[in-house]
């Protein structure tokens, strides 16, 4: 069988179709340099915007400062719900920010990560809390005693 070419070369998909593998392939980069670009201009966007978010949120941190100062002949309790108000507001806007997501994330990998972990019994637990027990009561004899004999060493050339 006699081999078969698309009459247009820029045509991809004629035999051998690896000028349409390689343009697929520089299609495909140029779409992850586009959207990496894109990706990066709404970062620094986002980033532009931070510098606000958080004086935003220094300044709830700093009214509430005042106004519990100003509010001290008011009740603790309402001086304390206004506190966790303002506190938990600012805290949603710090969450905002580039800052606050890698937080959010790295509590959700964290908490994630705990999950994984083997806790020891009760058993094991007692066991090793006797052991460390007992090796602090080992070393602080050790240490009585090495302190007892350096004191008379002590004594005995200033006396």
């Amino acid at each position: 069988m006699a081999e078969q070419r698309s009459p247009k070369p820029q045509v991809g998909g004629s035999i051998p179709s690896w000028p349409a593998i390689l343009r697929q392939v520089e299609y495909e980069r140029g779409k992850e340099k586009s959207s990496q670009f894109m990706a990066e201009k709404v970062e620094t966007e986002g980033r532009n915007q931070d510098w606000l978010k958080w004086i935003a949120v220094a300044a709830l941190i700093m009214a509430g400062v005042y106004l519990n100062s100003y509010f001290s002949s008011e009740s603790l309790l309402l001086r304390a719900i206004g506190l966790v108000i303002i506190a938990g507001f600012a805290g949603w806007i710090a969450s905002l920010t580039v800052k606050g997501r890698d937080l959010i994330d790295l509590c959700l990998e964290a908490r994630v990560e705990i999950r994984k972990v083997v806790w020891p019994s009760r058993q094991e637990t007692t066991q090793t809390t006797i052991v460390v027990l007992i090796v602090i009561v080992i070393v602080a004899i050790i240490l009585w005693l090495l302190d007892s004999m350096l004191n008379g060493i002590i004594s005995s050339f200033i006396t």
